[in-house]
């Protein structure tokens, strides 16, 4: 008895234990608080996932592959919004577990936070359901649709259990397999996700189909000749729809008449009315005379031409633009240095112990490789390496400074995974660089024998082979690295490839070199390959009021040229000239043949920051319409800063070439991407476009053997002048007609004069700088103080003179102009 009464207690007090338990979870201010703390983790998490994306790069080498427990090692350390847990939980959520499609974690607790709070009645299975299946679908559509692009990107959109799965079902059922489930689940979420789907769907389908019937019918019926009408079985049918359809396109499965069934009648009357009409095919009318009767009869022959206008052409051979130089010659390869460099030989002990030191290094972390190859390049060997299976890719980048220190290398480079291949590259440079010369690309038969329109050589990949190309199919490129590290080599092998392809009469060359001394040796060339202002002194431009004035006068050619265009009813300049070429074009009417130009402006961002806006808004004009009508710009630039490379610049400039830089900020400026900063310099280079890089060494072409080729070309019969582009007088341009009339002064006039006295010195910038204008503004105020005797002519780059030496000859001077 005593005993079941101890089991009695025993059972009542777990009962009310239980009905504690119960109660206390049940209570509203439990479900609000632990809503409540599952929002704040929510939101704690949001921010974390949302901070991966700027400072996951930065962190990812801190966190990746460490234990939880020495977390705290790196407290404060890192760049993550929400510390060193809250880039852990990012790092895990983003690249070992769901990716992007993480966002649906927490799309499902903010829904519980909100549900225990009572701020929303959902059911929780339902929304558990809806993001479990989106998490696990999004996971493998963002891995199957970005598997290729982010190999060197510390993010993988999809997380390692999509590119996992994905993986794993495209080697079952193959690429289009996966496009079919993907989109079969998709719809499969969709169907159960909500009720109005298979509507959707189905007045989606219903009615795309009828308006494809109607447009056919309609426009069989206004064919010249023809008439035609619905078959009679598709009448039923399409009536049948009418019939189920009402005219907010929803099926409502009655049979009733809502009004828009008489509509969809009317529309089908004509054509049903015209149904059945015989078709008699017109026959050609042949012609009647001989050709040489017909032209007794009605004339020679006349092109018709696009501006509307009939231009005689019987006669007449096709245009040669070469003709005024026919006996130019283009430089020939002897001008150039040979290096005794085919008898290089590679070190294959070199190769073999590098090999060993790859793999050991690997072993020392757990990592366990299948096989290494090696391939030898001129600067760089690239050893492939293949895993072995269940290896993370992301484990092998992130022992990169690993790897250098084992084989002493100066720099090495990563590939995870090799675009196209199922290996990892690593990049490793030769302890004896081979130097790539401009004679042996300019001699090789790739070069001597290519189709292109703007050939371009840049050098030799890793691989060894010769790197081009078409600069017409880019169409304009950016150039960046470093002081010292090939820029203005690879500039000048730019310009040589285009001399040795190009006659002078097809290509012309705007170079514009703020520095004074890069381009001075082409100024032999000058009535040749260059173009510049009709009043300018110098074929370089130098100065950066004539670069403004320079770019805003490639405006007005380009404007010209879409004009001529236009009226030739062509597309583009390859048509254009092939229209001219055959006599097609009147020149009375102002059609000539166009060449192509290629401006070319090395250190771009010394002339962002004297001029700004006004030097970036007619490139950027330029960039974005000149490439049909042949006009080309390649700027350089040793300051890869965001303020520099601006965002509208990346997007008009696809092509882009990197030579090594110092940091990653720097790399990703200019690529979008890191790797710059790993080059090694000394023409070491990666060429970007598009989602593609090819590391390239940059062939050498020393100034001797640049200055010989404009020694050659300037020797030979040139044209009178440099090419000339249209005048162009801008805001502040002293040489425009009435530009400066002191009648009209600016209100600032009196103000800049006394600065300018008291400071003994007349410069724009300082007028900018001091009173916050443009410099345009600023121009036309020298202008007016220049008329006005304050200061004297412009020297070119240099202050002007101040000709007043006191503010009370000044403040004469202003009282007589009042």
């Amino acid at each position: 008895m005593a005993k079941k009464t101890n089991n009695t207690r025993k059972n009542n007090r777990e009962e009310s234990t239980l009905t504690l338990i119960k109660n206390f979870l049940t209570n509203e201010r439990t479900r609000f608080i632990s809503g409540l703390i599952l929002s704040i983790l929510t939101v704690y998490t949001a921010l974390a996932l949302i901070s991966f994306f700027f400072t996951g790069a930065a962190d990812q080498s801190k966190i990746e592959n460490l234990p939880l427990s020495s977390l705290a090692v790196y407290k404060g350390s890192v760049n993550n919004w929400t510390g060193v847990r809250g880039a852990y939980l990012a790092n895990l959520l983003m690249n070992h577990w769901f990716g992007i499609s993480s966002f649906m974690l927490l799309y499902f607790f903010g829904s519980a936070g909100a549900r225990l709070m009572n701020f929303k009645r959902i059911s929780i299975i339902k929304r558990l359901l809806f993001s479990a299946s989106l998490l696990i679908w999004g996971s493998l559509f963002f891995a199957f649709v970005f598997i290729k692009g982010y190999e060197d990107s510390f993010i993988y959109l999809g997380g390692q259990h999509g590119y996992y799965l994905s993986g794993l079902i495209v080697n079952n059922i193959g690429i289009p397999g996966m496009l079919l489930f993907l989109a079969g689940t998709g719809l499969i979420i969709a169907i159960l996700s909500s009720r109005q789907t298979i509507p959707f769907l189905r007045r989606a389908f219903t009615l795309g189909w009828m308006k494809n019937l109607l447009e056919n019918r309609r426009r069989r019926a206004e064919a010249p000749g023809e008439k035609a009408t619905l078959p009679e079985d598709t009448k039923e049918k399409v009536m049948k729809v009418t019939d189920e359809t009402d005219d907010d396109g929803k099926n409502d499965g009655d049979d009733e008449d809502d009004g828009d069934d008489e509509a969809f009648v009317v529309t089908l009357a004509p054509d049903e009315e015209e149904y059945n009409s015989d078709v008699t095919p017109v026959k050609p009318i042949e012609n009647p005379l001989p050709e040489e009767k017909r032209n007794a009869v009605f004339g020679p022959v006349e092109v018709p031409v696009g501006d509307d206008e009939v231009y005689d052409a019987s006669g007449l051979e096709d245009y040669d633009p070469k003709l005024d130089l026919s006996s130019f010659r283009q430089p020939t390869v002897e001008l150039l240095k040979k290096y005794n460099t085919s008898d290089h030989q590679v070190d294959m002990e070199e190769q073999t112990a590098n090999q060993k030191r790859i793999k050991q290094t690997l072993e020392n972390f757990g990592i366990s490789i299948a096989s290494i190859k090696a391939t030898v390049g001129p600067t760089i060997t690239l050893y492939e390496v293949v895993p072995d299976a269940g290896v993370r890719i992301a484990k092998i980048r992130n022992l990169e400074d690993d790897i250098a220190l084992s084989l002493a290398a100066l720099g090495i480079r990563i590939i995870a995974p090799m675009p196209g291949k199922g290996t990892i590259g690593i990049e490793v440079p030769n302890k004896d660089p081979q130097i790539v010369s401009m004679q042996s690309v300019i001699a090789s038969r790739k070069f001597q024998e290519c189709k292109y329109e703007l050939p371009v050589t840049l050098g030799k990949t890793i691989t060894n082979e010769i790197f081009m190309f078409d600069l017409c199919k880019m169409p304009h490129l950016l150039v960046a690295g470093a002081t010292g590290q090939g820029k203005s080599v690879g500039l000048n092998a730019i310009i040589t490839s285009l001399l040795y392809k190009k006659h002078p009469s097809e290509l012309k060359f705007v170079l514009i070199d703020p520095k004074m001394v890069e381009f001075s040796i082409y100024g032999e060339i000058e009535r040749h390959y260059l173009a510049k202002l009709p009043d300018a002194d110098k074929p370089i431009i130098t100065d950066f009021t004539k670069v403004i004035q320079t770019l805003n006068s490639l405006c007005k050619e380009m404007d010209d040229r879409y004009i001529l265009l236009e009226k030739a009813h062509t597309r583009n300049i390859t048509e254009y000239n092939a229209k001219f070429i055959s006599r097609c074009l009147n020149p009375n009417k102002g059609h000539k043949f166009m060449p192509y130009i290629v401006v070319i402006i090395d250190e771009y961002g010394d002339l962002i920051m004297t001029a700004g806006k006004e030097i970036e808004l007619p490139i950027a004009r330029i960039a974005q319409k000149a490439r049909a009508i042949g006009i080309h710009m390649i700027i350089a630039t040793q300051r890869p800063s965001t303020n520099i490379i601006t965002g509208t610049i990346k997007a008009n400039f696809p092509a882009r070439v990197a030579f090594r830089v110092q940091s990653m900020i720097d790399s990703r400026t200019i690529l979008d991407s890191p790797g710059a900063n790993q080059l090694i310099g000394r023409g070491d280079l990666l060429f970007s476009q598009g989602n593609e890089t090819t590391r390239v060494q940059c062939a050498f072409v020393d100034t001797p053997e640049v200055e010989k080729i404009s020694e050659f070309i300037g020797n030979q019969a040139g044209y009178p002048t440099a090419f000339e582009l249209p005048e162009y007088y801008g805001e502040g341009d002293s040489s425009a007609p009435g530009a400066v009339d002191l009648s009209d002064k600016d209100p600032l006039f009196d103000e800049a004069a006394r600065l300018i006295v008291m400071q003994q010195q007349g410069s724009t910038s300082s007028i900018q700088r001091k009173f916050s204008i443009g410099y345009n503004r600023a121009g036309r105020l020298m202008d007016q103080l220049e008329a006005a005797g304050v200061v004297g002519p412009s020297e070119g780059s240099k202050a002007r003179q101040v000709l007043l030496q006191d503010e009370y000859s000044l403040e004469q001077l202003l009282n007589n102009l009042r």
